[in-house]
């Protein structure tokens, strides 16, 4: 990356992050590094990205509000933005989360599906006596 070689091994089922010539663990990098870092790779997509307005340790916000996380353990980046909020929306739809209570989304889940199945049974009825 911009800010030099990393050695990322795994021992024990845990990724550690280590600089490749003393094999000691490699720090988390500055605010200043962390900033660096991030522009360098939003740098190919600035109209999706923009630029890096705040940056906190190893979360990043950039000026079209998305926000950018590093673990440094696995040098792995991740982002929210309004993008992710509205498929986590959807996920939540598709599979009927619509309240913070599983008893409340399973009641809600059996009457959509008695719902469906009564406007299938209409419909075959509506189809066939039309068809006579």
């Amino acid at each position: 990356t911009i800010l030099g070689y990393h050695l990322l091994v795994k021992n024990n089922g845990q990724v550690e992050h280590l600089d490749p010539i003393s094999l000691e663990v490699k720090s988390i990098p500055t605010s200043s590094q962390y900033k660096a870092l991030i522009d360098d790779v939003i740098s190919s997509n600035k109209e999706r990205y923009g630029e890096v307005v705040y940056v906190n340790g190893t979360n990043a916000l950039t000026s079209t509000g998305i926000d950018i996380k590093l673990d440094w353990s696995s040098l792995r980046l991740s982002q929210k933005g309004n993008d992710t909020k509205l498929i986590n929306l959807l996920y939540k739809i598709h599979y009927l989360q619509w309240s913070p209570f599983n008893g409340v989304n399973q009641f809600l889940g059996v009457v959509g599906l008695l719902l469906l199945m009564t406007l299938t049974t209409f419909g075959v009825r509506l189809y066939i006596k039309n068809k006579e």
